[in-house]
């Protein structure tokens, strides 16, 4: 999509500070972190929201969540513990209209969901 914000992040339009990328995923530090660690995984697939997957998608979202678990080994939280959030549709929170999953870790986090 071409006025997609995450969509011009994985092309380069638009700078990240990337933490992980591999042919179908692309993941990256949040410009406005939640916790002392927030990093943004997303496919590099358009795909909307939640609401837009299909049966297709499996594989992508099964690879996004082993990408995450490598993420926190690599950076250091796996064994401490994180949370993964994922906002669907602009009722759900959602901000940019691409799949992704906001990773949150590094201090102990409470009930208020982000």
């Amino acid at each position: 999509m071409e006025d997609c914000l995450f969509c011009k992040i994985i092309k380069g339009e638009v700078p990240s500070n990337k933490v992980y990328e591999d042919e179908d995923i692309y993941a990256f530090y949040d410009i406005n972190p939640a916790a002392p660690i927030h990093i943004l995984v997303i496919p590099k697939k358009h795909i909307a929201s939640v609401a837009d997957l299909t049966a297709a998608d499996e594989p992508l979202i099964g690879k996004i969540y082993t990408a995450i678990n490598k993420i926190a080994e690599e950076k250091g939280f796996k064994k401490d513990g994180f949370r993964i959030i994922n906002n669907c549709g602009k009722n759900g929170g959602q901000e940019v209209m691409h799949l992704h999953f906001h990773v949150l870790a590094g201090k102990q986090l409470g009930e208020k969901i982000v």
